[in-house]
């Protein structure tokens, strides 16, 4: 059972992480730092958007309409350290 907490625990480091790139790749374009006419930065972006854009959607639907303001990946972000913290508190379960 201690390896299914190991698990959920990587896989949500590494949703953290996606997460946290998608974010900063976001502001680095809206600043125009990166270009979305490269092509690697073109095809990182298109598939973080295609991996995340999913889950942002069914957060936009609850959340009202704020203008220019997304608060969709600060909402997954908080649900993603609500579950660590919950799978830490709980951690006496898995062994």
């Amino acid at each position: 059972m201690e390896s299914i907490y190991k698990i959920l625990m990587m896989l949500l480091g590494i949703a953290q992480f996606i997460i946290f790139a998608h974010i900063i790749m976001s502001w680095l374009i809206q600043f125009q730092v990166l270009n979305l006419r490269q092509p690697l930065v073109a095809q990182i972006w298109d598939g973080l958007n295609r991996l995340l854009e999913p889950v942002y959607s069914r957060v936009r639907s609850f959340l009202p309409n704020m203008g220019g303001l997304d608060l969709a990946p600060l909402i997954v972000l908080l649900a993603v350290y609500a579950l660590r913290i919950v799978l830490d508190s709980n951690r006496a379960f898995f062994y």
